[in-house]
């Protein structure tokens, strides 16, 4: 799972999250799985996010629950707004909103609303799961029917409620190495099911694992017991200038718990009040998130500017800060880098 978010004043998360797991990521990487090679899809989860195709089955629940019921965002979609964007796909193929131009035009009920008709009703056969997103430039989206795209008669058997809390909790693990109740997805996905998936796992196979881990006060997390047994060298204290929607950090309270370090997204705190910065990165050395900087990509100068630096610990900061810097400097190179 891969959180896409729109702002950019430095490089979008998406391709940021990528970079900071896989250094010899590109942003066309990305283009090709989605576009070309077509492994990956776009849903929304906890926000809207880029998703293995092989996972389609397990969000198709919610596709066909939006044929029942419409969130406050969808009321004013009519009908034939619907219909009229699913006739222009399958008559002229794929299309962005901008290839539609004769929308009589609405005034704008939402700051981040359209005056066109025809977005919103885009984004509702998206959620229903008529229409994906089949390539972006920039954040500009282009539709193609869902079956068309993947080359589909239908669209794949959506997973049962036990198969999908047994999917949240191996993406976890894979993901994270830890799962908890409490925390995260499951949390809201039928906390006592999920507590039960773990134990009829860890008594019938293994597979979540029977080592228990404590971060903190009483949230029980489970890991793999070949997760607890993996070897640590604390000499190699690897640095990772982390996204604010990074799966490390989206999860805060887990992440208070673990790193003993609680983050604050503040695009929309007033000056004033601001701790970080605008935009704060936490800056992860080793086992420890150490800093958190405040970055700005001056795009017209070529150039990552620094624009705060706040130390959340005391620890070797000398030569932590060698470290954060050499970092950054190969963080400006993949910011700059088309």
């Amino acid at each position: 799972m891969l959180q896409i978010d729109t702002i950019n004043v430095i490089e979008r998360s998406h391709h940021h999250i990528l970079y900071t797991r896989i250094p010899g990521y590109r942003r066309d990487h990305l283009r090709q799985a989605q576009a070309v090679d077509k492994t990956v899809f776009e849903y929304w989860t906890h926000a809207l996010s880029y998703l293995p195709t092989k996972d389609m089955r397990f969000y198709v629940g919610a596709m066909k629950q939006y044929w029942h019921r419409r969130s406050t965002w969808f009321t004013a979609v009519k009908t034939a707004d619907v219909r009229k964007v699913l006739a222009l796909i399958r008559k002229q193929g794929p299309l962005t909103i901008r290839d539609i131009d004769d929308d009589v035009l609405v005034e704008k009920d939402h700051a981040w609303a359209s005056r066109k008709p025809s977005k919103r009703a885009l984004q509702l056969a998206f959620y229903r799961g008529i229409v994906t997103v089949s390539q972006r430039t920039g954040m500009l989206k282009t539709y193609e029917l869902m079956t068309r795209h993947f080359g589909w008669n239908k669209l794949p058997k959506s997973a049962s409620d036990g198969e999908f809390l047994n999917y949240l909790l191996d993406r976890g693990l894979r993901s994270q190495g830890v799962v908890s109740v409490r925390f995260g997805l499951l949390s809201r996905r039928a906390p006592q099911a999920g507590h039960a998936s773990i134990d009829r796992d860890q008594i019938a196979s293994q597979r979540a694992g029977a080592g228990r881990a404590r971060g903190g006060r009483e949230t029980e997390h489970w890991v793999r017991p070949e997760t607890l047994d993996a070897p640590f060298d604390p000499a190699e204290e690897l640095v990772h200038i982390l996204s604010p929607f990074d799966p490390l950090i989206n999860q805060r309270k887990r992440l208070h718990q673990f790193f003993d370090y609680e983050h604050r997204f503040e695009a929309y705190v007033p000056k004033p009040k601001r701790l970080f910065g605008y935009f704060a990165l936490p800056v992860l050395v080793g086992d420890e998130i150490v800093a958190a900087l405040d970055l700005k990509t001056d795009r017209e100068q070529q150039r990552l500017l620094l624009q705060q630096w706040t130390w959340v610990s005391k620890s070797s900061r000398r030569l932590r800060k060698t470290q954060i810097e050499e970092a950054l400097h190969r963080f400006e190179r993949f910011q700059l880098a088309r």
